[in-house]
């Protein structure tokens, strides 16, 4: 596969043009580009560090994609930007909410919203609180910018990882209007429209633009016949813009997106997907049987993708769903303000969001564990945000000067209705039963998943256990079976309990004071400094509503028999089963009446310096350095209110002392970045080149061991641990808190370059080699707490979703069609992946093979653009490979597992038009 890959990457030729630029685009500044507008090989302008810069200028690394390789390339939301940007991947999971967005392989799985996105989403200058709310569709766009590397400086919010940065198309004064209508398979219908213009003679102009999808799932219920991962949505933007005077301008957005789609489904994972999986979905493995059995369903029927998981069969509970609907909704002013000494910009915005799911949480037929679609399970973020800059020159313009404030209010909530299936107490009881030997009898319809006896003929499995933990002294103080089989009684009556609403909340506050300044030092060598101070609150406070009454029942029998106060021959592990999957993620009675509140603070000082030197007007060499950091936070997830792995549940008597809201936090994450660069821009080809090392500490975790989500701050340790990290005990692998050192190191080196060797003909390259890696010994926090077991595979490895090696590129022909008046389109772009592991505990499960990507465009047009007929395809070689894969929901010891798929081969046709 390597070889393969190497090959591959000798062949292509990549999109990746870079640029980037901060602020949002003012209406003079689109009418001054396009009364401006260039060749392809004229110098790049941005305004990457607050100011007009041409690109070769830009000591920084970046990655920039037009309007038009956008629509060259089908990309209508940040997802589809993979294959534009080889450092970047974004993904998402069990919902869109869940989108999760990766720089330089480092990122942050967005199950949990209590995480903040290490790599920040900006659209026309507002941030979006998490990567999954800008899942949507773009409308009109001028261009999306990358960032790569820690941002603690000049924007609105701190990012350890970089940042995606999407300028929408600004009003103009000059009137247009564009429409477009594609067809395609999956009956895929998109329309979208825009006008733009003045508005009368009120120094107003105008820009609205809306986009309309349907489209069929591309997974198939095998037992209802619906379609999964499927697309309802439509978006409507529109703006204003006002020249007050030749000084100042403003311009107010307002957008509103809604979705009614059912999504996320998974298949079972094959050998297909990873080697590793063989044998795992076979009936030699206790846990399939006992699926089969409680679901009352034939072999085939439960896995229908056994053969072929690309085949996208699935078979969900019947009743259950994956609907959901999004609402995002928001306003924004900008106002541009030239105060003769300086450049005054302001930012002000308020933003809602909203995302309800329903869920067949186990993915199976089996009823095991399932969210409703009644509103309960839900995240909603309401934003509000104020960003100040000034900028401007001193010392006849050798300093080059800027300074800012922001300010920002989130408020974050969530509920949860998540709740054991109709199936889930004949299953936990099965499943126990398989775990002593998967030859004793069952009957999942029975209570306790007990065989019943025949008298004369068959103890019953009742009667097998006693004698398998016979009573040694009759009616003396050790007891056999009895509390067993009575505990597997109890629990075969978890049924459709849990979560009826619970909700948790988290207010933020977040204040910063930044500056960034650019001095000449020397002809030739400018010197960068930025530094910026943020000081962040965060509130929060959960309550619940909780129904299952079997925990506390099973725990007020069983607990005597762990802490000594009861004996049984039936060994504590047992038990202890017998409690646990009772009360499965905290989910108790218990709970309610619990109103927990807590709040946390911190301040970092984060920033870059940077020093560059340009021995010639077309090349630039840069060295620098930057700290970054992302906020520390709660873990917004019940089952990490516990003291650690093998606590007990709560205390019976006083469920208060059981459990410590401190458990919820997380630390914030800081990085240390050094970066070396090169940028050339000759007539016909531009090239540049970046070597970078990152240090994480406190790296933020989020991963599913099967039962519950964990979240853990991931540190290194100077000392060998010895293997005491790897050994699956928690009480091992502690490091001393002044030997404590960054847990996660990300270097390697970037390539870009585009060609234009003849008219009409545009070529590139974009590389990223990344060796983004876990400390060889690790620690949970930055105390020197020992890692948790289920991160065991951790150590030394790379992370999750971080290929060493990625190239991206594109060719794009557009000749003259004679002297017809029309022109050719021919455009092709690819993306070559190495191997990579799919799930954050990186068992070899969860393996993904690398693979390569392939889009294409063929069309015609008339040369004033007034028309335009493309036919293309999308992962046209019908590449199948998954996004990431994790533990099937409870369905061990012998575990199973699953996997969100990547969108299959898609084609269609688009008409579009534009005067």
């Amino acid at each position: 596969m390597r070889k393969n890959l190497l090959l591959a990457t000798a062949a292509v030729a990549a999109i990746a043009t870079p640029a980037f630029a901060q602020d949002a685009e003012t209406p003079t500044d689109v009418a001054d580009n396009a009364a401006d507008e260039s060749p392809a090989n004229a110098p790049i302008v941005v305004v990457a560090q607050g100011r007009e810069q041409r690109l070769i200028d830009v000591p920084i690394a970046v990655n920039a994609v037009s309007a038009e390789s956008l629509q060259n390339s089908g990309a209508n939301d940040i997802r589809q930007l993979n294959q534009l940007a080889p450092s970047l991947l974004v993904s998402s999971t069990g919902s869109e909410a869940n989108g999760s967005a990766r720089i330089r392989g480092i990122g942050t799985v967005g199950d949990n919203p209590g995480l903040e996105s290490s790599v920040a989403v900006f659209i026309d200058g507002v941030y979006r609180s998490r990567t999954g709310v800008g899942l949507n569709e773009l409308g009109e766009i001028e261009r999306v910018e990358v960032l790569r590397g820690p941002q603690g400086t000049l924007f609105g919010r701190n990012a350890s990882a970089g940042l995606i940065n999407i300028i929408s198309r600004a009003p103009d004064y000059t009137p247009e209007f564009n429409a477009e209508a594609t067809y395609g398979n999956y009956d895929h219908i998109r329309v979208a429209a825009g006008a733009t213009g003045p508005i009368g003679n009120s120094g107003l102009a105008y820009r609205i633009d809306g986009v309309y999808v349907n489209r069929d799932g591309f997974y198939q219920d095998t037992l209802s016949g619906q379609d999964v991962n499927d697309r309802d949505r439509y978006f409507v933007r529109g703006q204003l813009a006002y020249e007050a005077s030749p000084d100042l301008e403003f311009r107010l957005i307002g957008d509103y997106t809604r979705r009614e789609e059912n999504c996320c489904a998974a298949v079972y994972a094959t050998p297909a997907l990873a080697p590793a999986n063989a044998g795992l979905l076979d009936l030699t493995n206790p846990i399939i049987p006992v699926l089969l059995e409680v679901a009352n369903v034939s072999y085939d029927t439960y896995f229908p993708s056994r053969n072929d998981p690309y085949e996208r069969d699935i078979a969900i509970t019947p009743g259950r769903t994956y609907a959901g609907t999004t609402e995002d909704y928001g306003v924004s002013l900008q106002a541009d303000w030239d105060l003769g000494f300086g450049q005054l910009t302001s930012i002000t915005a308020y933003r809602e969001y909203r995302s309800e799911q329903g869920t067949d949480t186990d993915y199976g037929v089996a009823d095991i564990l399932y969210n409703a679609d009644n509103g309960e399970n839900f995240r909603s973020f309401q934003t509000f945000s104020q960003e100040l800059r000034l900028q401007g020159e001193a010392f006849d313009g050798r300093l080059d000067w800027l300074v800012g404030g922001y300010y920002a209010h989130e408020e974050l909530d969530t509920g949860s209705n998540l709740r054991f299936g109709n199936d889930y107490g004949a299953f936990a009881s099965c499943r126990l039963l398989a775990t002593i030997n998967p030859g004793l009898p069952r009957a999942a319809a029975a209570p306790g998943c007990l065989a019943p006896a025949i008298p004369g003929v068959f103890p019953g499995t009742a009667g097998i256990l006693s004698g398998i933990f016979p009573d040694p002294d009759g009616a003396g103080p050790i007891q056999g079976a009895a509390p067993f089989i009575d505990g597997l009684n109890r629990l075969s009556t978890v049924n459709d309990l849990g979560d009826v609403s619970s909700r948790y909340s988290q207010t933020s506050e977040n204040f910063a004071l930044f500056t960034h300044n650019i001095f000449e030092i020397a002809d030739g060598f400018d010197l960068t400094v930025g530094l910026r101070y943020t000081t962040e609150s965060k509130d929060f406070s959960a309550n619940f509503n909780n129904d299952n009454t079997i925990c506390p029942a099973q725990q007020a029998a069983l607990l005597p028999f762990l802490t000594g106060a009861a004996q049984t021959t039936v060994p504590s592990s047992l038990i202890g089963g017998l409690i646990a999957l009772a009360c499965q993620g905290n989910s108790t009675a218990q709970l309610n009446g619990l109103n927990l509140v807590d709040d946390r603070n911190e301040d970092e000082f984060t920033g870059t310096a940077i020093l560059s030197y340009r021995p010639v007007d077309d090349l630039l060499l840069y060295a620098s350095y930057s700290h970054g950091y992302k906020a520390g936070g709660f873990n917004l997830d019940r089952s990490a209110l516990t003291a650690g792995p093998g606590s007990v549940i709560f205390p019976v008597t006083n469920p208060a002392s059981g459990f410590s809201t401190a458990n919820l936090q997380f630390d914030a994450e800081t990085v240390d970045a050094f970066e070396i660069g090169a940028k050339y821009e000759g007539r016909d080809f531009t090239i540049s080149a970046a070597a970078f090392r990152q240090e994480f500490s406190n790296f933020q975790l989020n991963t599913f061991n099967g039962t519950v989500f964990i979240v853990q701050n991931v540190n290194g340790c100077g000392t060998d641990l010895g293997g005491a990290d790897r050994d699956g005990s928690a009480a091992t692998g502690a490091c001393a808190a002044d030997d404590v050192e960054p847990g996660v190191i990300s270097q390697g080196v970037e390539l870009e370059a585009t060609l234009t060797p003849a008219d009409y003909w545009r070529f590139g390259l974009g590389m990223t080699f990344a060796d983004t890696s876990y400390a060889n010994n690790l620690v949970g926090d930055d105390q020197g707490t020992p890692l948790d077991p289920a991160l065991r595979l951790l150590p030394g490895d790379n992370l999750s979703n971080a290929p060493e090696l990625v190239v991206t590129g594109s060719a794009a022909w557009t000749p003259p069609i004679s002297n017809s008046g029309l022109s050719a389109l021919f455009y092709v772009d690819t993306r070559v992946t190495s191997d990579y592991n799919t799930g954050s505990d990186l068992t070899p499960t969860k393996e993904q093979d690398g693979f390569v990507l392939v889009n294409a465009r063929v069309g015609i047009r008339d040369d004033d653009q007034l028309w335009s007929l493309e036919f293309w395809g999308q992962n046209i070689f019908n590449t199948g490979y998954s996004q990431v894969a994790f533990n099937s929901p409870f369905q061990a010891p012998a575990q199973i597992y699953s996997a969100f798929l990547a969108e299959p081969r898609t084609y269609g046709v688009t008409l579009r038009t534009r005067f």
